[in-house]
């Protein structure tokens, strides 16, 4: 199927800002509540939110087969069970009504008045209901610089590493949209040079740079997905903070790996860009040496030209870029990661997330995390006001950006941005 809605010349009559994240070509999905406090499904041009709600009501998608309902509800869901071939065909449509030549929505004010709206008159919700959450480690610089420090420097790779993408099984209740803090979390930590742990907050909270893939019903239990085929039941991407606990973490992960380190909370951007709009950003992956074994050998451009950007704002409103990556450098693909997912018969579904491990790149200045920036404490990061840090501190606020740019096109994903609370106060004393 062609994907018209890609044509790098289209032009919308929808008032866009140069350099926006979401031209016409974009097309982004997600979940938000109206100025009438209505919860919708819709998408995003410009700074112009569209409630897909709505245009599938006044007939917009006529000759689309969608169920009545399918933008009337609070997750994406359904609509990514739907397949690729509707994802397609929705956002071709989309595509279709906003051209610059296309009078019929254009022309009609009764009908605009239902269907757009201003993004201040707008709240992001989470846009799917997360059944399952995995967190890969698919970032040989990431992977290194972390083995480096913990190991032996000339062995900082495990021995599984180059064969497969490593991953564990995270905690899906506490992912939460842009916009949203997260406290502080408390936990047992073993001080340097202590005998016996002790409780309390942690001390070194950190952000990972990562991105996240959503999947659709993939799978039968105890099918595999071929790597060839892999991408097709992936719908979007989102930018994805997976907020870390170093030294809850250090005492805890052997020999299980992280818990309360990680779980506390995950961070992911509301539009969720297709992997149809990221096409004309394809660029090869890294060289994979050895090769992989032949479920995971994959040809041609499988990975992502997305520039990535973290920002460390202060309380008083300062602002720093500390972080400049892109997500060429993952040594493993989504589809890889996927295909090896399942090679065991693990059933996937509509709405699971995957994390893409925190992501690095070759040089200090593109590192995708503070423990990394910083070098565990040892080079403080000096911000823009002149303070410095080596983790994150209260009232920070962390912000994530990504988007691609070629020849004059862009498309991006908005932000992630999460405060860091001091601990939560809880009305009874642990």
């Amino acid at each position: 199927m062609s994907i018209p809605a890609n044509d790098p010349a289209k032009k919308t009559w929808i008032p866009t800002p140069d350099q926006t994240d979401f031209p016409i070509q974009n097309i982004p999905f997600g979940v938000f509540l109206t100025r009438d406090d209505i919860i919708t499904i819709g998408t995003r041009i410009g700074d112009t939110a569209i409630d897909l709600g709505a245009m599938h009501q006044l007939g917009y998608f006529d000759g689309i087969p969608l169920t009545d309902d399918i933008f009337l509800q609070d997750t994406l869901n359904d609509f990514i069970s739907d397949g690729q071939k509707t994802w397609r065909l929705v956002r071709n449509r989309i595509s279709e009504v906003f051209d610059i030549g296309n009078d019929t929505l254009k022309n009609n004010d009764a009908h605009k008045s239902i269907i757009l709206f201003a993004l201040n008159e707008i709240e992001m919700q989470l846009p799917v209901q997360i059944g399952d959450y995995t967190d890969f480690y698919s970032s040989r610089e990431h992977a290194t610089n972390v083995g480096s420090m913990f190991r032996d420097p000339e062995n900082a790779l495990l021995p599984n590493w180059l064969h497969l993408p490593v991953a564990y099984h995270g905690r899906s209740s506490t992912i939460i949209p842009s916009g949203v803090p997260i406290y502080r979390p408390i936990g047992q930590t073993l001080p340097k040079e202590a005998e016996k742990p002790v409780f309390g907050p942690s001390r070194l909270v950190d952000f990972e740079l990562e991105m996240a893939f959503i999947t659709t019903d993939a799978n039968k239990m105890g099918e595999p997905i071929p790597v060839a085929k892999a991408e097709e039941y992936i719908f979007g991407v989102v930018l994805f903070n997976d907020w870390s606990a170093r030294d809850i973490q250090k005492w805890e992960y052997v020999p299980l790996g992280p818990f309360l380190a990680k779980n506390f909370a995950s961070s992911m951007s509301p539009w969720i860009v297709t992997l149809d709009a990221l096409k004309p950003f394809r660029c090869k992956g890294p060289k994979q040496e050895p090769a992989p074994l032949p479920y995971l050998t994959l040809d041609g451009n499988h990975s992502f030209d997305i520039d990535l950007e973290v920002d460390i704002v202060t309380a008083e409103g300062i602002s720093t870029t500390v972080s400049k990556s892109n997500f060429k450098y993952m040594y493993w693909s989504m589809a890889q990661q996927l295909a090896h997912h399942t090679v065991n018969g693990c059933k996937v579904n509509s709405g699971d997330l995957m994390g893409s491990g925190t992501i690095s790149g070759p040089t200090p200045d593109s590192y995708g995390s503070m423990l990394e920036l910083a070098w565990q404490g040892t080079k403080p990061i000096t911000l823009n006001d002149g303070s410095k840090r080596t983790f994150i501190e209260d009232n920070d606020t962390v912000v994530f950006r990504g988007f691609c740019k070629k020849s004059g096109q862009r498309i991006g994903f908005g932000e992630v941005s999460t405060k860091l609370l001091p601990v939560f106060k809880a009305k009874t004393k642990i």
